[in-house]
């Protein structure tokens, strides 16, 4: 038994089922952790049902309380206690319930937690309408009326459901408009703003050299002259939208029978929870997926989508890729083909080791005082004078963002591409050589071709820590919310020198800064959830390139 034991032993057996363990509790893991995230962020989307109670306070009152039941939990008589309410003889645990009741401008907070002992008559009622707001978050209540230019057209008993239709048909009305209207200040105005900022600058300019004679003033005049009229007319047409966007009125009703008005103008969406089918609440499920990922926030980030925060993700990262790859495939090169092997290239190398391991935040302070404030407030005093003292580059933006990261994922780089370069067998190399090919062409055609795919292994690796990090980008870039997006219709189109907003930021500003910490805890699953979708493309699609590469090159390797 013993020799049996030591011959299995001996075969590395152990080893290897301990390594195949190891790794299966490590998918385990992150599997697990992938679905604990997407459970609590996807099913915030789903449209839940309006529950209304009979609620009865410390002095026996009662009255209805409507909303969304989000959370239940126990708690312990004494935790009751300490906090100042009544608790029943002879209990000493209780279950309470944590319940949306929206209508923040009438009742203070969007939340309410609940002992349910103090609620009674559970109810469903079909004619309760959850309001979404592009403020004050959502609304839950009853309709009672129409009004039309601030008269009363329609109006009925919150039990009734007469108007429903004719809400909705004016809902969608107020909708087309908004788009209309957020079209036009985004585009055209958006566009006639941006070309007299630029006509301003050139003017100014022209006053720093000297030039600004009659004639050069007078073309800048003329053309000033014909963007205002442009303005002019847009804003003629902006207004005239506005006119029928603020006509319409919804008066509504809470549960306790307080009175609310709410113009359409303010309306995102309205449903009624309890009335819906299966297959309704699967379409506003989508629909409201489709709004995260493809709209802009709203409600302090708490509300609507993440649109920037993913656009600024992979435009920066996009950007530190191509900054980063020929930065640190150079180094490489340099440190394993040319640099003589010595004390000196040891020590460069160690350096390059040590530099993987510094804290983040380090590269984020030397970004801002290096890039930001002495080369970005450098390239204001030679380019862009005009604007000062406003500054252009010499404020955090995207490309110092960028770059910063490309400092941060530059050792990773050139680590991975020296590995590379150094399976290349040396006979490969002597017989390009044999064959009248200089060095350098021996570089460029066979080995730096063959040493591709662990290139793009250190550009994966660079990815998948960048897209991640948030500490720097803090003091370089990101920011909470950025009103443009770094890319537009608007020459040059890719504005390197405006702030953008970042997914790992966004879950740090909705999770720890937000004033309302409850709504937004769905939402920072939700955006966790994204940012790993959002790396996991991009590291597949640098993958799938390695891989192409791989087998491109194969033959050679062999």
């Amino acid at each position: 038994m013993q020799v049996s034991l030591k011959k299995w032993v001996a075969s590395g057996s152990p080893w290897v089922w301990l390594n195949a363990g190891a790794v299966a509790i490590s998918v385990v893991l992150v599997l697990g952790l992938l679905g604990v995230i997407a459970s609590r962020g996807l099913v915030h989307f789903w449209p839940a049902s309006l529950q209304e109670y009979k609620y009865t306070d410390s002095q026996g009152l009662q009255m209805p309380v409507l909303g969304e039941r989000v959370q239940r939990e126990q708690v312990t008589a004494e935790q009751i206690r300490n906090a100042g309410l009544p608790v029943p003889e002879g209990l000493q645990i209780l279950d309470r319930q944590l319940i949306k009741v929206g209508n923040r401008e009438v009742y203070g907070s969007d939340f309410r937690w609940v002992l349910e002992h103090q609620l009674s008559d559970l109810q469903y009622p079909k004619q309760a309408i959850a309001l979404e707001r592009r403020e004050w978050g959502n609304f839950y209540g009853y309709i009672v009326g129409i009004k039309e230019n601030g008269k009363l057209i329609a109006e009925q008993s919150p039990a009734e459901n007469q108007l429903w239709d004719e809400v909705l048909r004016r809902a969608e009305r107020a909708t087309v408009i908004y788009q209309k209207i957020k079209g036009l200040e985004s585009g055209a105005i958006g566009a006639i703003n941006y070309a007299l900022e630029q006509l301003r600058l050139e003017e100014r300019s022209l006053q720093l050299k000297g030039q600004n004679t009659a004639e050069n003033l007078a073309q800048l005049h003329a053309e000033k002259t014909l963007l205002q009229a442009d303005y002019a007319n847009q804003e003629a047409e902006l207004m005239a939208l506005y006119t029928p966007f603020k006509r319409d009125t919804l008066m509504l009703m809470t549960a306790d029978g307080q009175a609310k008005e709410v113009n359409f103008s303010e309306i995102v969406r309205l449903y009624q929870p309890n009335s819906l089918s299966l297959l309704e609440k699967t379409q506003h499920y989508i629909l409201k997926l489709v709004e995260f990922v493809s709209d802009d926030p709203r409600e302090a980030n708490t509300e609507g989508g993440i649109f920037p925060a993913i656009f600024g993700t992979v435009l920066m990262v996009m950007i530190m890729s191509l900054i980063v790859t020929p930065f640190g495939v150079v180094a490489a090169v340099y440190l394993r083909e040319y640099a003589s092997q010595g004390l000196i290239t040891r020590i460069i190398r160690i350096a390059v080791n040590n530099l993987a391991g510094v804290p983040s935040i380090v590269y984020g302070v030397f970004g801002l005082g290096f890039f930001v404030y002495f080369l970005g407030g450098s390239l204001d005093q030679l380019f862009y004078a005009p604007a000062l003292p406003s500054p252009t580059f010499g404020t955090p933006g995207l490309l110092w963002a960028s770059l910063t990261l490309a400092l941060l994922t530059l050792p990773v780089v050139i680590v991975a591409t020296e590995e590379g370069l150094s399976r290349i067998p040396r006979s490969v190399r002597e017989g390009s050589l044999a064959l009248g090919a200089t060095k350098f062409e021996t570089l460029m055609r066979v080995v730096i071709p063959m040493a591709s795919p662990a290139m793009m292994t250190g550009v994966i690796l660079a990815v998948a820590r960048a897209a991640g990090e948030v500490a720097p980008l803090m003091l370089v870039g990101v920011v909470k919310l950025a009103p443009n997006l770094p890319l537009d219709i608007n020459a040059p189109f890719l504005h390197l020198e405006r702030k953008f907003m970042h997914l790992g930021f966004h879950i740090y500003d909705v999770g720890f800064q937000s004033p309302n910490v409850e709504a937004a805890r769905p939402l920072v699953y939700a955006t966790a959830l994204m940012l790993v979708v959002v790396i996991a493309v991009l590291n597949l699609t640098a993958i799938g390139i390695r891989n192409r590469l791989r087998e491109k090159f194969r033959a050679l390797d062999m």
